[in-house]
C-alpha cells in the first residue's frame, strides 16, 4: 500500500470545474502546463481540500466547506496571510502560491499551496512502518516539541502581531464558544449547561507570554517524512490559528488524545493512534510539554474540558449543517452522539477535578 497521504474520487456535491479553476491558476503559477487533475483528500471535516495536478507538478487547492458557515470562519485570505508570514519562522508551514477572492469562480474564495508529500497518521500507524514502542514514544515527543516550537516563535518578529488580541483570551474564548455552541443547537443535542457553568467559574488568568495559537494541532495535521517516518516535515490546517494562551492551544490537542484506558465508547471516537503502545498518556503529555517550554501547568483539568467543550462546538456546528441538508457527507450523521460523549467526558473530569 502507498504510505503517502492520498486523494481520492470528489465526494457527490463538493465538485471543482476544472476549465475555470485552470486560467486562474496558471495565471498566477508560472511555468504550468496541460489540463489539471482534480481529486479530493477524504480527512478533515471542515474547510474542504484538493490534489490539483499538473504534468510535473502538485498544488492543493483549500476552499471553505458548503452552507452555513459560523460567523468570520473558515477565512481564506487570513489562512494565506499566515502560511506566508509564518512559513521563515517556522518552516514547517507549506508554501502559498495565491489567493482568489472572485467568487464566481468556484462559489467560494480559496487559495492555493504546495504539496507537502508524506505520510500523514489517521486513525492507526500503518504496519509497514514497523515502528517500535520506542520509535512511537519518540515521535510522540517530537509531535509535542513541534507544538512548543510554534508556541516560541516571536509573532511580532514574522509580521503576525495583529493577528489577534491576547488581553482577554481565555474570557473571550469561554464566551465566543458558548455562543457559538447555542447558535448551532438542534433539539437532538445536548446543553451543555453544567460544564459552561463550570467553565465560567474556574477560568485562569490570561497567560503572561501570549503565543500563536494553532487551534487544531493533532496527528492528522501533521505530514511525516516518507524516507524517515520519525521526522515531521510538514504541520497542515492553519484556518483557526490565533494568538492568544498556549496552554489553551494544548488543551485544544488533548481533547482530540484518547489514550489506550479510555473506556470503549471512547475509543470509537478515536481518530489519531494516540492510543498505541510507547504514545504518552494525557498527564505524560502535560508533563512533557511544560518541561519543554517552562510553563507550569496548575489547573490542567479547566484546559483539557475547555478543549473538550470547544471540539463539541466544531462538531455540533457540522452536525448543524448535515441535520439541515447543508451537506450529505454521512460521516457528519453520528456527530450528535459524539457530541453527547464529549459531554460526558466532560462532566467525568470536573467530577474528579480539584479546582
Amino acid at each position: 500500500m502507498a504510505l503517502t497521504d492520498s486523494s481520492t474520487r470528489i465526494r457527490s456535491g463538493e465538485e471543482l470545474d476544472a476549465s475555470r479553476i485552470d486560467p486562474y491558476i496558471k495565471a498566477h503559477i508560472p511555468g504550468l502546463a496541460g489540463q489539471p487533475t482534480i481529486s479530493q483528500f477524504p480527512g478533515g471535516a471542515s474547510n474542504l481540500t484538493y490534489l490539483i495536478e499538473y504534468p510535473g507538478q502538485e498544488l492543493v487547492l483549500r476552499r471553505p466547506p458548503f452552507g452555513q458557515k459560523a460567523k468570520s470562519a473558515h477565512d481564506m485570505g487570513r489562512e494565506f496571510h499566515i502560511l506566508n508570514q509564518l512559513k521563515n519562522a517556522f518552516p514547517y508551514c507549506p508554501k502559498a502560491y495565491a489567493h482568489c477572492t472572485d467568487t464566481t469562480l468556484i462559489g467560494s474564495e480559496f487559495y492555493v499551496m504546495e504539496r507537502v508529500k508524506g505520510i500523514i497518521l489517521r486513525s492507526d500507524i500503518p504496519d509497514e512502518l514497523a515502528l517500535s514502542a520506542d520509535n512511537i514514544r519518540t515521535l510522540c515527543k517530537r509531535f509535542i516539541d513541534k507544538l512548543v516550537e510554534l508556541h516560541k516563535v516571536d509573532y511580532n518578529a514574522c509580521g503576525l502581531g495583529d493577528l489577534g488580541k491576547p488581553q482577554g483570551y481565555v474570557q473571550r474564548q469561554i464566551s465566543g464558544w458558548t455562543e457559538r455552541y447555542d447558535k448551532a443547537l438542534t433539539p437532538d443535542a445536548p446543553r451543555w449547561e453544567a460544564v459552561k457553568d463550570w467553565l465560567q467559574a474556574n477560568m485562569p488568568a490570561d497567560h503572561p507570554t501570549p503565543a500563536i495559537v494553532h487551534n487544531d494541532y493533532r496527528f492528522d495535521n501533521v505530514i511525516l517524512d516518507p524516507a524517515d517516518p520519525m521526522q515531521i516535515i510538514g504541520v497542515l490546517d492553519w484556518e483557526l490559528t490565533t494568538l492568544g494562551d498556549p496552554l489553551m492551544d494544548l488543551g485544544n490537542t488533548l481533547a482530540y488524545w484518547i489514550e489506550a484506558g479510555d473506556p470503549a465508547p471512547v475509543q470509537l471516537m478515536r481518530r489519531q493512534p494516540s492510543n498505541v503502545s510507547g504514545m504518552l498518556t494525557r498527564r505524560e503529555f502535560v508533563d512533557y510539554y511544560a518541561e519543554r517550554s517552562g510553563i507550569q501547568i496548575d489547573n490542567y483539568d479547566f484546559y483539557y474540558t475547555y478543549g473538550l467543550f470547544r471540539l463539541a462546538g466544531i462538531v455540533q456546528q457540522i452536525y448543524y449543517r448535515y441535520y439541515h441538508g447543508q451537506t450529505q457527507d454521512k460521516r457528519f450523521a453520528q456527530f450528535v452522539q459524539m457530541n453527547a460523549l464529549l459531554e460526558q467526558m466532560s462532566l467525568n473530569v470536573i467530577r474528579r477535578s480539584s479546582l
